[in-house]
């Protein structure tokens, strides 16, 4: 790497899996993860109280991801050159300035791509520091309980925010600011700890040079390229099915308000925590191919989802999807931190595996705003989409075993 210099941190067999350091890092990702999801739902709202076209909805997501591609290359190297605890500081500090300029009335697109700003450089930092908060036996369990402390806080955003912006808008954006203020200040207790590679010299070139070869390194390792396949594959689908939603409970429920996609979402949420719990459980870094299977089922309930005619079937179906959901995810994200770990430094490797799911993110989030100015059915792209992603995991179990 030209553009670093690695400088190794000791490797402790007998860090625990409980510190101080990983109690911070769990409080400061609630309550960010908190106010990211809140403030969805409350600049969804704020944009159809402004008489914005439907279809525009989702583009609030492509200036959300556009920021996490255009700068992959260089919040890796910023999250291993600086103490991750202050990379998380100053990435919600961004987000607060966003969700700051969306109150006071600036363009909300621009804004939440400055959330988005914050967010890319939080993403590498608060997953890479796992990996010297505890040992790599620990690696699975911590990661379980990072992604159970995310999606509480989707579960709470989520109803905070739909159900908040029925009642103000402008009081929710008002109290997603507090959020990511608070996050901040929690940020302050994470313990400062040794940068995983010093920068020589900030030149984006040589920057640009580094996150290449980083990206070729990482590809090379068969463990971090189906890794990064699968979770590309989970979040494109993640946040194509947050729009699905807001476009199919009118249709499918003859539900109107802001709050009720928003508790689907919510469901979600609460069945990955079970399905991270599962795999903390039942999947080591080893036997990681396991999680294939619940990825297959995702896809398979998203197309159930348009004979969901109940409010009782539609939360069952979100239910199952959310517990594959996180079944599937969890495991691919420490295998992929550990193999990081061991090459290209974590922060790079995450750094990584966000330019590619975000990538997957921004064209289909795309292809589904297409689907929207075409005027196509919400049960048509309901059952495409789902069947769509198990035909694309099923693809990459049948890679995975020739491998």
């Amino acid at each position: 790497m030209n553009a670093s210099t690695v400088h190794p941190i000791p490797v402790t067999a007998s860090l625990p899996l409980w510190s101080r350091g990983l109690l911070a890092v769990l409080a400061a990702q609630f309550l960010s993860a908190m106010a990211d999801n809140a403030l969805l739902f409350g600049a969804l709202a704020l944009l159809r109280n402004d008489h914005f076209p439907a279809w525009t909805a989702p583009l609030l997501q492509e200036f959300f991801v556009g920021a996490y591609i255009v700068l992959a290359p260089f919040v890796g190297p910023f999250a291993d050159c600086k103490p991750k605890g202050t990379v998380m500081l100053v990435a919600n500090g961004v987000k607060f300035i966003g969700a700051l300029g969306m109150c006071l009335g600036v363009n909300p697109f621009l804004m939440y791509g400055l959330v988005g700003v914050g967010a890319a450089a939080y993403s590498p930092a608060k997953y890479g520091i796992l990996t010297q908060l505890t040992s790599p036996e620990h690696l699975v369990k911590a990661n379980g309980l990072i992604e159970a402390s995310t999606i509480a806080a989707i579960l709470i955003g989520a109803i905070a925010g739909g159900t908040l912006a029925d009642w103000s808008i402008s009081g929710a954006l008002a109290i997603v600011t507090g959020c990511y203020a608070a996050a901040a200040l929690v940020n302050l207790l994470i313990p400062r700890l040794a940068p995983e590679r010093s920068l020589a010299n900030f030149s984006f070139r040589v920057i640009l040079r580094s996150f290449g070869d980083a990206l070729k390194v990482l590809l090379r390792i068969p463990d971090a390229r189906f890794s990064i396949l699968g979770t590309s594959f989970f979040w494109g689908a993640g946040s194509t099915m947050r729009f699905l939603l807001v476009a199919w409970v009118p249709v499918g429920l003859g539900i109107t308000n802001n709050a009720m996609p928003a508790y689907l979402n919510a469901m979600v949420a609460v069945g990955i925590v079970v399905g991270a719990g599962l795999a903390a459980r039942f999947v080591t870094l080893e036997k990681a191919q396991r999680a294939l299977p619940a990825g297959i089922l995702i896809g398979v309930a998203i197309c159930l989802l348009t004979r969901a005619a109940t409010l009782p079937a539609a939360f069952a179906v979100m239910a199952v999807v959310g517990a594959c959901g996180g079944f599937f995810v969890v495991p691919l994200n420490a295998l992929l931190q550990e193999r990081g770990h061991e090459s290209v430094g974590a922060g790079n490797a995450i750094a990584i595996q966000n330019l590619a799911e975000n990538t997957t993110m921004l064209l289909m989030v795309g292809l589904y705003t297409l689907t929207q100015r075409a005027n196509l059915s919400v049960n048509t792209t309901a059952l495409g989409f789902g069947a769509c992603l198990a035909a694309a995991i099923g693809a990459l179990w049948v890679y995975r075993a020739r491998e």
